[in-house]
């Protein structure tokens, strides 16, 4: 039979934490602590499979499950003293949700479940607390109907604020026993009013509706969403642990907290978190109170005036201590944990590696391995790629004029300036038009996933360094500045007032989530540091990556900025870029416009200076490193002029009518630009066209040859869109011929090599034959991906997005390469070459040479290098070293 509950609690466990699969974060560590001694309060989680089997099978239930969550709750029952459903002595239960990945605030919960109107009368003769048995209470019947009966929150907040409003109240905490006994009655008449039928007394009911509804939040939009951004598959599923309630709200020695065993934000080892005298968890993390700081340490460097934990409840902040501890040795990663004190008894609720800016996780992983608890292969394997992302953009100049608005806290640090706005929806559509936006908030929700991902920055009003925002936040990378109290917000007049300066929708600000400041207008920025920890753990990467990572780039300046990420040569230099320049476009359009040969030549003889100029500037910049070139690539209709000024300007200059103009960019628009005129066709039709550039190429190569000192250059010169031997054939004879010409003239030679960009199925399908001409193959997994799904990257978008949903493709092949076909066509070609030419240099150079996904697979077939945008080379030097290091092990 098969299992699919499995029980912790009481200094035992059924589970473990490798068991993640199954169990899910959450259950995994549960049982984990647990089989550690910790006091976890017991429970027991119904595994993913059984998620998995849910959606299988039209949202049912394996026939098994009923009996063996009966007699796990037996056991939790047991462990606790206390009965589910018993009127004298109840056990409450929480029904969270635990994914493989942790998704903070995506999928839903509830609290105090077994409450009725029987159980809570043994509740207030548990706790002697009658208020706080109708608070507990009337917050399960709120989050109940919420999540598992779709009666929305509103429906609950009116009804309390009319109370309070007729009560003269302001706050809450002035709510009695008598309030709160009042609305639970209220609450369960809007119910029934909503739903036709009354809230649900029995807890099993309760129970089973509860599971229901995790289970279905798996599918919920802000989930959905969250695992797009995070790719983390839909065939993953969740868990749901069912856990005895534990409760920090049952006087002034109860509290709870969320604590991280080193700061989430700088990575600094230094103990870290917020709790709450006299509150339920939830109380943390939506801000709805000031939360205090766990040391007084915290509350010294956040200027807090309200006491600690650790000077309120020393004992129990020792312990807390000493848990922290036994937990990150343990994992040997920080700890974001949370806990709750009920009469003076510490349990620990959860814990899991915690979620971290790139700046802490890089400090993490490298103070670890200099401290010997985990390994330099370790180190390198801990941080994910793409969060090196954070660290390469610029930050805040420190010498600029700022004017503070106020302060917050920096509860996720990085730089952002942008336009205010004041929902998610709003950030969204103006993000997509290229507008930078920063998203102010009261406080965020799980809904606001989609805004906060397409916002630079996210601000808000309450609360603290564990709220939503600030967790979201950090694991997206996203500068945020929390708890802006000083701040109103007034969303339907869409302004943020501080005092009396009002900032309106549309107006520019600035954060530091570094410091918590929030800046009016635009500060500007400065290049980061790259040494440090960044340094340290650059150079273990480099030391046991086996592919080189080079750059796209054609201009000077892109080439610096790889250099300075340690790019090791260019792996595509797109020539054409080089052309589009006002004083250049003006001679290529001539050339396109010639009559004859001879007029093209003397157009392209006004040209060569230029590309000449273009090569030695990049020879220059990677002296000594390899530049591999591709000649002229897009067809020449793009380079033809469309507005009637610039048609008169390259009539005027080319000597003809306006009209002829027009005519000719008529002859050479097509239908399907993209397998039309271009590439290796422009070459074999205007073979001057490329003898000009190979002219340039090596003109410049010999010119840098001769600089003082300096290593000669290496270039690679690349023919583009080949399908057959014969097309590289009679485009390597033109720039062979080229350079025997340009060395005779010049009384020396250089060191070159001719090779092709596979972008055609064609061409990898005959890579053997192919090698045979060509000294290397750079993969234009652009190309070869529409050309290969017969779908344009330019138009597919709209119904991509559809496909991924539908589990078509798992990740935009656009952006993650699709292995299964466009790589086996890369492989096959890299097999089918090497078999010809065994020195055969193999690279990429599409976008893909800078997706770590994409990069795992290139190790795998045995590609020499990848190459890709500046800023993304520090990203694919580590995906690099992962991949070697992945490979190594198998």
């Amino acid at each position: 039979m098969t299992k699919w509950v499995y029980t912790f609690g009481n200094g035992k466990a059924e589970g473990r934490a490798d068991m993640k699969n199954l169990l899910g974060g959450k259950g995994a560590n549960l049982a984990e602590m647990s089989n550690l001694g910790i006091a976890v309060p017991a429970g027991f989680t119904i595994t993913t499979e059984v998620c998995t089997y849910y959606y299988d099978n039209g949202k049912t239930y394996p026939k098994e499950l009923v009996d063996q969550v009966v007699t796990a709750l037996a056991e939790v029952e047991e462990s606790m003293g206390a009965g589910f459903g018993r009127a004298d002595n109840p056990l409450l239960v929480s029904v969270r949700s635990g994914a493989r990945a942790s998704m903070p605030g995506m999928m839903d919960t509830v609290l105090n479940l077994g409450l009725n109107d029987a159980t809570v009368q043994g509740l207030i003769e548990r706790s002697g607390d009658a208020r706080f048995a109708y608070d507990s209470y009337r917050r399960f019947i709120q989050m109940y109907s919420d999540v598992v009966l779709g009666v929305d929150h509103y429906h609950f907040e009116e009804i309390l604020e009319a109370h309070k409003e007729d009560k003269g109240y302001t706050l809450d905490t002035e709510l009695g026993a008598d309030d709160w006994k009042q609305l639970v009655v209220l609450f369960k008449a809007r119910v029934q009013e909503e739903l036709g039928e009354p809230f649900p007394e029995d807890p099993e009911a309760q129970l089973w509706g509860a599971v229901g509804a995790v289970f279905g939040s798996w599918m919920n939009q802000r989930a959905i969403t969250y695992r797009r951004l995070h790719e983390i598959p839909a065939a993953w599923g969740t868990a749901v642990t069912v856990q005895a309630m534990v409760f920090g709200n049952m006087g002034e020695d109860c509290a709870t907290g969320v604590c991280f065993s080193r700061d989430p934000s700088t990575g600094e080892n230094v103990f870290y978190g917020e709790y709450l005298v006299n509150a339920q968890g939830e109380d943390v993390v939506a801000g709805i109170r000031t939360p205090q700081q766990i040391s007084i340490a915290g509350k010294e460097k956040n200027q807090s005036t309200l006491p600690s934990m650790e000077e309120v409840m020393p004992g129990l902040y020792k312990e807390l201590v000493e848990t922290r501890d036994k937990l990150e040795a343990h994992y040997s990663d920080m700890q974001d944990m949370e806990f709750t004190i009920q009469g003076g008894k510490l349990w620990m609720l959860q814990t899991r590696n915690g979620k971290r800016t790139a700046p802490a996780a890089l400090r993490i992983a490298v103070d670890m391995a200099k401290q010997g608890i985990i390994t330099t292969d370790e180190a390198i394997l801990r941080i994910e790629p793409e969060a090196l992302d954070q660290l390469l953009h610029p930050m805040l100049d420190p010498k600029a004029e700022r004017t503070v608005l106020t302060r917050g806290l920096p509860a996720s640090p990085g730089a952002a300036s942008g336009a205010v706005v004041f929902n998610a929806k709003t950030a969204e559509d103006k993000a997509k038009n290229g507008q930078a936006v920063i998203l102010v908030r009261i406080e965020t929700s799980p809904e606001d996933i989609g805004g906060m991902h397409a916002a630079r920055g996210i601000l808000t009003t309450r609360g603290g360094m564990t709220s939503h925002a600030a967790v979201v936040a950090r694991g997206m990378g996203r500068p945020c500045v929390a708890g802006a109290g000083e701040v109103r917000v007034d969303y339907k007049a869409g302004t943020l007032t501080v005092g009396s300066t009002v900032v309106k929708e549309g107006d520019w600000v600035t954060l530091d989530g570094a410091n918590g400041e929030v800046m009016l207008g635009e500060v500007p920025t400065i290049q980061p540091e790259l040494t440090g920890d960044f340094g340290a753990l650059m150079e273990w990467a480099d030391a046991k990556r086996t592919m080189k990572v080079r750059t796209n780039a054609e201009t000077p300046e892109d080439a610096e900025t790889a250099r300075r990420f340690g790019c090791e040569g260019i792996g595509l230099c797109r020539t054409e870029h080089m052309f589009f320049d006002a004083k250049r476009i003006i001679n290529m359009r001539r050339m396109i416009l010639a009559q004859d040969e001879a007029g093209r030549r003397a157009a392209l003889a006004d040209l060569l200076p230029y590309q000449r100029e273009d090569f030695i500037s990049l020879f220059r910049i990677m002296v000594g490193l390899p530049v591999t070139i591709r000649l002229l690539d897009p067809p020449l209709h793009e380079f033809l002029p469309h507005t009637d000024a610039e048609i008169a300007d390259v009539a005027k200059a080319a000597g003809v009518e306006p009209e002829q103009v027009r005519h000719r960019a008529s002859v050479l628009a097509e239908s399907n630009p993209m397998l039309g005129h271009r590439g290796c066709r422009l070459g074999i039709t205007y073979p001057e066209i490329y003898e000009m550039q190979a002219r340039a190429i090596f003109e410049a190569a010999i010119a840098v040859s001769k600089d003082e000192g300096a290593e000669p250059p290496l270039p690679e010169i690349m023919i583009p869109l080949v399908a057959t031997k014969r097309e590289l054939d009679m485009l390597k004879a033109v720039i062979d011929a080229t350079a025997k010409a340009v060395f005779a003239e010049q009384g020396t030679t250089v060191e070159y090599i001719v090779g092709t960009m596979i972008e055609l199925p064609r061409a990898a399908l005959r890579g053997g034959a192919i090698a045979e001409t060509a000294h290397f193959f750079s993969f234009g997994t652009n190309d070869l991906t529409q050309t290969t799904l017969g779908m344009s990257r330019d138009d597919s978008g709209p119904f991509l997005e559809v496909y991924r949903a539908k589990g078509v493709y798992e990740r935009d092949p656009f952006a993650s390469l699709d292995v299964e076909g466009v790589g086996e066509l890369v492989q096959i070609a890299a097999e089918r070459g090497r078999a010809t030419r065994p020195d055969l240099k193999l690279g990429i150079c599409g976008e893909h040479g800078g997706d770590p996904h994409s990069i795992a697979f290139c190790q795998s077939v045995g590609l020499d290098y990848v190459s890709c945008s500046p800023y993304r080379v520090p990203i694919a030097r580590l995906a690099a070293a992962q991949a070697a290091l992945t490979q190594a092990a198998k």
